[in-house]
């Protein structure tokens, strides 16, 4: 026994260590979005359900040792860039195919292989129960003793050395397990097997469970940053769930979780739509309390509704297909029939309704009828959270918008506004934040707006430049504002990811088209595109934040040394730190410091008349008497917080820990 559970531990450890390691390395290939980590999980859990499905129906245990020793071919799981297509979700899914796909099938089997195998007698639901625990560690020790610590690369090395260990136990194991007898497996068949019936409310939990985690994730990411941090959270409290429940059934009570997600569910409904005025401690504690409630429902129910043990690989197989449907769902479905984000509210009303399936199929019914308040009050919190989350999907994105749009990048919206003093004025927003906006008056159509008016700290660094034609990068398009700016002669690249905002920029905003300069827009992450080309500029400005998200690897110092590069001697490098959840000084302290030039910040306030926002810009540059030339045009110049140590991200070292406005 000492062995199985050794090998379980170390399956399930190894199972989930592995995604952010993944993650990690394909994040940057694909512009940071939130979305990247949705299309991961998506394949995990799709891996998931083929382990499962080959364990159920495994009956040659040396059969898997010989491919244990085939998936070590695969070693180490050190991805391969790849080249960037229209469709970044089949991408990501292949390249993780190629790269880890056989090991993580493997993995995935273990657990209900060895439940299998084990002795009848023993109960192999605290088998899953530990399995679920390895797992959870691998997830709780990866944000603060792995990532910190370790460089990615070794990490994949590290894993893949760990997945040898893994090989050989699981192996030992295969090959000294005896496929169960006729006689045990005809008994077995006697035992009646799970209703149809049963099977759908199986599936309708763990893809309800599935939604709403992949669906907090997308949220929290999309507004503070895609990092392994906000990763794991969500993930780490869905394993919790599943080891609770499955633990024992002292841990899951209907009563108190069916009130308590009444009062979650609506509070999270509300904090969705109020959004940009929550803070951000509120946002994170409504949102992962709702997730861990939820879960807590659909793992608990699962538990309760569980079959005998003979039975025991079909229902973690429809397990494993409820939570793919539910990854689909989010994955690749929701960004083509929503707008908004909408499977949330979808998710957790789900949740609550087959929370209440589950207490009619126990009979609560009868208990309603005898007027029992015991049994009232928590069905009717059930109710409510059900059909709150019904009455979310109708307000949410109720506003008026003049266009909205949605695709692996995020959530787009232009709409109208009117200004007292200088008529109506065109925005755009991405997720929850304004990514530039307009006059529409035609006399005033080429004022630069928003975080780049006159007052801004790019707009200095602009007027600073000497002379003549400039040549300018920006990374990160919006409504294409800086192309404002621009004079005959003058070049201004943009780079951009998202190829929704280049159409976005040039059908309903002008900047672009009646620019002065030549403006150009390239595709692709701009890191990426850099790193083939040659070009040299005056001023790289970085402004790529989708809502309040935080592309991190624009931020290391080896992205900076890419603009370095192709920066003449004495140029400018911006960038754009204004942020609700982020203090990004110390990070571009940091690469100031790395780069061994000067940096100065330059604080700008709201000014409607001119119809400018409040903005943060950092200016670095190895020319000191530029800078000093800069900040003397300065309305605001200085560091929030002088005193602190600069922060240096690098590709293998980033973390949010420091920079969180709590």
């Amino acid at each position: 026994m000492v062995l199985y559970l050794a090998t379980i531990s170390l399956s399930a450890f190894l199972l989930f260590q592995v995604q952010p390691i993944m993650g990690r390395f394909v994040l940057p290939w694909f512009g940071g979005t939130p979305a990247v980590w949705s299309v991961c999980l998506l394949f995990f859990q799709a891996m998931l359900l083929a382990g499962y499905a080959y364990a159920h129906w495994l009956r040659r245990p040396r059969l898997h040792t010989v491919l244990l020793a085939v998936s070590l071919a695969f070693l180490p799981v050190i991805p391969t860039r790849p080249a960037i297509t229209d469709n970044p979700s089949a991408r990501i899914l292949l390249l993780l195919a190629i790269t880890v796909g056989a090991p993580y099938f493997l993995l995935s089997a273990t657990a209900p292989l060895l439940q299998k195998w084990t002795s009848p007698e023993r109960s192999p639901w605290r088998l899953y129960a530990l399995s679920n625990f390895g797992s959870f560690l691998a997830l709780l020790s990866y944000p603060f003793l792995i990532e910190p610590y370790v460089r990615l690369r070794t990490q994949a090395w590290v894993w893949s050395g760990f997945y040898v260990a893994f090989a050989i136990l699981c192996g030992a194991v295969a090959w000294a397990s005896r496929p169960a007898d006729s006689s045990s497996a005809n008994e077995s068949g006697q035992e009646a097997g799970p209703t149809f019936v049963t099977i759908l409310f199986w599936v309708g939990l763990s893809a309800a469970g599935s939604t709403v985690l992949l669906a907090t994730t997308n949220i929290l990411t999309q507004d503070v940053a895609v990092s392994p941090f906000l990763w794991i959270a969500p993930l780490a409290l869905y394993l919790l769930s599943f080891v609770l429940t499955f633990e024992s059934d002292r841990w899951y009570l209907r009563r108190p979780f069916a009130i308590a997600i009444g009062v979650l569910a609506p509070a999270s409904y509300a904090v969705l739509n109020a959004g940009v005025g929550i803070p951000l401690s509120i946002q994170l504690g409504v949102y992962l309390a709702a997730l861990f409630v939820a879960c807590m429902i659909a793992h608990g129910e699962l538990r309760l509704s569980r079959p005998e043990p003979s039975h025991l690989t079909a229902f973690y197989l429809t397990i494993a297909a409820g939570g793919v449907l539910g990854g689909v769902f989010v994955a690749l479905v929701s960004p083509r029939i929503f707008k908004e984000f909408n499977e949330y509210p979808i998710g957790l009303a789900a949740t609550c309704l087959l929370g209440l399936v589950g207490w009619m199929r126990a009979g609560a019914w009868s208990m309603w009828t005898k007027h029992n308040i015991m049994v009232r009050i928590p069905l009717m919190a059930l109710l409510l959270g059900g059909l709150g989350g019904v009455i979310a999907v109708n307000l949410n994105g109720a506003q008026p918008i003049a266009a909205k749009w949605r695709n692996f990048y995020g959530i787009l919206h232009v709409s109208d506004h009117p200004d007292p003093q200088n008529g109506d004025m065109r925005e755009l927003t991405h997720g929850r934040i304004k990514h530039g906006s307009q006059f529409m008056a035609p006399a005033l159509r080429d004022r630069p707006t928003s975080y780049y008016g006159p007052h801004s700290g790019v707009a200095m660094a602009l007027n600073a430049l000497p002379e003549g034609p400039r040549r300018i990068a920006v990374i990160g398009l919006g409504t294409g504002t800086m192309a404002a700016w621009g004079r005959p002669g003058d070049l201004i690249r943009f780079y951009e990811i998202n190829p929704l905002v280049p159409e976005i920029a040039t059908t309903w905003f002008t900047f672009l088209p009646d620019s002065k300069a030549k403006a150009e827009v390239v595709l692709g992450d701009a890191r990426i595109q850099m790193e083939g080309d040659k070009s040299v500029f005056d001023l790289i400005a970085v402004d790529a934040f989708s809502s309040d998200a935080i592309p991190m690897h624009l931020l290391t110092a080896e992205a900076a040394d890419i603009y370095r590069k192709h920066l003449r001697d004495g140029g400018l490098l911006l960038f754009h730190i204004s942020n609700r959840s982020l203090n990004l000084e110390p990070v571009t302290r940091g690469l100031a410091q790395h780069l061994n030039w000067n940096a100065v910040q330059i604080l700008a306030g709201d000014e409607p008349a001119t119809g400018e926002d409040g903005s943060r810009w950092v200016i670095i540059t190895g020319n000191l008497d530029l800078l000093q030339k800069i900040a003397q045009g300065a309305p605001h110049i200085g560091w929030t917080d002088p005193n602190r140590k600069p922060i240096l991200w690098t590709d293998d070292f980033a973390s949010l820990w420091h920079v969180l406005k709590w």
